[in-house]
């Protein structure tokens, strides 16, 4: 069993900056891809940005720029820096951990920015 767990939402008034953090535990053999998703409410999830196991990265146009994913490879964890906030990246985020060839996703975590 993988528990993932993500933490740094809060509340931020526009063009602020926060920086979400997410921690896979548990029975790993090896993480093949971490990657932050994210969800409004009556929309679709969608992806923001993903790190593979060789460190290849990934951006959503969405970001454009604004936000940066890095990782932490001996404490399985993944970052994402997000600047220049505006109200419309209000959502909740999630992080979803690939070990193996099981995706395990966290319980997300909000980010509101204020106007």
């Amino acid at each position: 069993q993988v528990q993932v767990v993500e933490s740094g939402g809060g509340l931020v008034q526009a063009g602020g900056s926060l920086r979400l953090s997410c921690s896979a535990s548990g029975s790993i053999s090896s993480i093949n891809y971490m990657g932050w998703y994210r969800q409004a409410p009556g929309k679709q999830r969608e992806l923001v940005a993903g790190i593979t196991r060789g460190g290849s990265r990934n951006y959503a146009d969405l970001t454009k720029g604004r936000f940066t994913i890095s990782r932490d490879i001996a404490k399985n964890t993944v970052y994402l820096q997000m600047n220049s906030l505006t109200p419309e990246d209000t959502c909740v985020y999630y992080c979803m951990v690939v070990v193996g060839t099981f995706d395990y996703w966290g319980q997300g975590t909000q980010v509101t920015v204020s106007s």
